[in-house]
């Protein structure tokens, strides 16, 4: 007995599908900029996924209802259509391509930026999101924590009404490209990430104040000396920091503090502070 999808997508599944076609143009034409085979995480009814295969590259598209998997296998036999859930497939292209339901914000973006071998991601994210993870108006905890490996920019609004059924807030571009050459080494993610959160999360009022108390074995002038190396004034805020400066501060506190900073309590720390909601993010979806 053949399957069937409503029109414009299933509520449990959070589909919201993208229909604009400037939308749909401006995202190819992201994806046209990176190389290599690609890999769609929620490809719906293929609005996305039928203009990514003329770009003639191999191309992986996943959709967990089965229902669309099958209608867009039907109209595009040449496209490998797998039906899965994004969540659980290997990231093993070079380039990532998801219109993200809103509903799966906080726990795709934060499978995308810790696992697989992928270089470049074009995502479409609730606009808080897309805007907070590229620093605009501001660095978050978050952003902080993974500047070190990925690069963020935000490449365009897309408005609400640019998906169907329209969902309750805008859209953002986003374009993600893992660093061939990171800030910080990857052995110690999980170290940084727990500084950056006792930076963010500490008491003072003042960058000065933050890293004294983040790096308890420092002096009041080293840690200006460290501040002024890195450019930072002392008057700063944790979210006016560049990435750049987030890892000079970030080596020069491991001086200070000697080995305490790189001895904490690694990789865990890393996913109780990626456990959290991602900023700005809100229920429901869109694809």
């Amino acid at each position: 007995m053949p399957m069937h999808s409503p029109p414009g997508g299933r509520a449990e599944l959070g589909q919201n599908f993208l229909r604009d076609p400037h939308a749909i143009a401006r995202t190819i034409d992201l994806v046209h900029s990176t190389p290599g085979s690609i890999l769609e995480i929620g490809a719906g009814d293929g609005a996305l996924t039928l203009p990514l295969s003329r770009l003639a590259r191999p191309l992986r598209a996943i959709e967990i209802d089965p229902a669309r998997a099958q209608a867009l296998r039907r109209r595009a036999p040449h496209i490998d259509v797998v039906a899965a859930d994004g969540l659980q497939v290997p990231l093993d292209r070079p380039t990532l391509v998801s219109n993200v339901p809103f509903h799966l914000t906080t726990p795709l973006l934060r499978r995308i930026l810790h696992s697989g071998t992928w270089t470049h991601a074009v995502l479409v994210l609730q606009w808080e999101v897309a805007r907070k993870r590229a620093g605009v108006g501001g660095r978050t905890m978050m952003t902080a924590q993974t500047d070190p490996w990925f690069s963020f920019s935000l490449e365009g609004r897309i408005p609400s009404h640019a998906f169907t059924p329209r969902p309750g807030v805008d859209a953002g571009l986003l374009r993600i490209q893992r660093r061939t050459a990171p800030l910080v080494p990857f052995a110690e993610r999980g170290a940084y990430s727990a500084f950056v959160r006792r930076v963010f999360t500490g008491r003072g009022r003042t960058m000065m104040r933050l890293i004294a108390n983040a790096a308890p074995g420092s002096s009041p002038q080293a840690v200006g000396d460290a501040l002024a190396r890195a450019g930072v004034p002392s008057s700063a805020l944790p979210r006016d920091l560049r990435p750049a400066q987030w890892a000079d501060i970030w080596r020069a506190a491991a001086r200070l503090d000697g080995t305490r900073t790189r001895r904490s309590s690694g990789t865990r720390s890393l996913d109780r502070s990626h456990g959290a909601r991602e900023d700005g993010a809100v229920d429901g979806g869109q694809r």
